[in-house]
């Protein structure tokens, strides 16, 4: 079987506070997370919910990044979806644990459109 895509769903705990409150803090992050993975960037639109969150959309020829924090918890929950050989999502899941300063995590590994080869 050959996969299409590769879907990473993350959770990250223990996160900086500040940086998942802000926008731009997160687009950031997450279009830094697209570069690290190899991928080309269509479009982003992040909004700032009140009285606190984050929840944003990375289009990506091969796919799309989108993330949804509550900084209050000190979490954000991310899709990580890719397709096509080039891309490195992997790449893109160290760029955020890093940037957000996640204390732990975990990740589910989806491989998407199973086809035989």
């Amino acid at each position: 079987m050959k996969a299409l895509g590769q879907h990473l769903i993350l959770e990250l705990y223990g996160c900086d506070e500040a940086t998942l409150s802000s926008v731009s803090d997160v687009q950031d992050a997450m279009l830094k997370a697209a570069r690290a993975a190899n991928a080309t960037i269509i479009d982003s639109i992040f909004h700032h919910f009140k009285p606190y969150g984050v929840s944003g959309v990375i289009v990506i020829a091969e796919s799309h990044f989108a993330i949804h924090t509550w900084p209050e918890h000190k979490y954000a929950s991310l899709d990580l979806y890719t397709c096509g050989d080039k891309t490195r999502p992997w790449e893109a899941f160290k760029k955020v644990k890093a940037l957000f300063k996640a204390t732990h995590f975990s990740v589910m590994k989806m491989e998407r459109g199973l086809l035989p080869k």
